[in-house]
């Protein structure tokens, strides 16, 4: 690891940049972030590049450090951890975001008071923006606004602007691409203050290939779809399940009932032992439901009071930094 420092003064903006392999352009996006914040600080956090990017990225001007965990949720969670600043910009290091349009994400964070600012894509081809990924993309979204009553359209997007508030009390759990969705989900889930402003979304520089593959990528969402809805809504994932399985229990044991009824005799008793055992799995189900739901609402209320603590803590070291360049503080030294 680098050993340059990765502390930020107050009142700082850092810009965080999760590389793997982007040796043709991490010195580019250095650069152009520097030239459109010149008073903040970037970080590059290489995740085992095989190629020259973490030189590049110094030459760039960036504070290089190494994440040995595979994986962009790892990175993520690792830089939240290390660097301390009061805003913070997560982009990625691929050149296809507007550097530009930073100030305005940041201006908007600080002036609405938001947790976190959403670069929404706004691309002009098909090649930047591939269809798989506008479909999985489109898909999660939806997904999400049933969960939660509402959404944002580009949950999947690299772009974003954070408060420090929301960095130090989010508890990242994705290990990998995953972890857009999953910044999305706890901002939502607490209802935090969220917006989205559009920023252009350009193709890759020649030479330069995507990380991202779209059928294991499009298989990762569907499983991170399940999760989300078996994490955040545990009584409709497990009462469906229970729904299932009762009515098949139903289907299968109506035609014994009925000839039991007529006759007073059970035929087919192994089916009727296994339609039993479906039943009761389908009630045990709804069991879970009920109590993983109740384990979801204390989830949610010990994170909610995490970022009011992280919140209360911010305000007490501006307390104490505005008390030692007070005046009276000046006077009494």
């Amino acid at each position: 690891m680098d050993t340059q420092d990765t502390s930020c003064a107050p009142d700082s903006v850092a810009v965080l940049i999760p590389c793997y392999n982007e040796g043709l352009t991490i010195a580019s996006v250095v650069r152009d972030f520097l030239r459109e914040l010149p008073h903040a600080r970037v970080y590059v956090y290489d995740n085992n590049s095989t190629d020259n990017t973490r030189a590049a990225a110094r030459a760039g001007g960036a504070t290089v450090a190494c994440e040995s965990r595979q994986g962009k949720g790892n990175v993520v969670r690792r830089m939240f951890s290390d660097i301390d600043a009061d805003v913070y910009v997560l982009v990625d290091g691929d050149e296809t975001y507007d550097a530009a349009s930073a100030t305005e994400l940041i201006a908007a964070l600080a002036e609405n008071h938001m947790a976190m600012v959403v670069g929404r894509r706004v691309h002009h081809s098909a090649s930047a923006y591939r269809r798989g990924h506008v479909m999985g993309n489109a898909l999660l979204q939806r997904l999400v606004g049933f969960l939660f009553g509402h959404s944002i359209n580009d949950l999947l997007s690299g772009y974003r602007v954070f408060s420090r508030q929301f960095v130090k009390s989010f508890p990242a759990l994705s290990s990998g691409f995953e972890i857009e969705a999953e910044l999305t989900v706890h901002a939502l889930s607490l209802q935090l203050p969220v917006q989205e402003i559009d920023t252009p979304y350009g193709e890759r520089p020649a030479g330069s290939a995507s990380k991202l593959q779209t059928y294991r990528d499009g298989f990762r969402i569907l499983g991170m779809i399940v999760n989300l809805l078996k994490n955040e809504r545990p009584m409709l994932f497990f009462g469906v399940l229970a729904a299932i399985l009762e009515i098949a229990a139903l289907a299968l044991i109506y035609p014994i009932f009925v000839t039991y009824v007529e006759t007073g005799l059970v035929p087919r008793f192994p089916t009727a032992i296994l339609t039993t055992g479906i039943g009761l799995l389908g009630f045990i189900g709804l069991t879970c439901g009920l109590v993983l739901d109740t384990v979801t609402r204390g989830r949610r209320e010990a994170k909610y009071l995490a970022w009011l603590a992280a919140g209360e803590r911010i305000s007490q070291v501006r307390r104490l930094v505005r008390a030692r360049v007070s005046p009276a503080a000046v006077g009494a030294r």
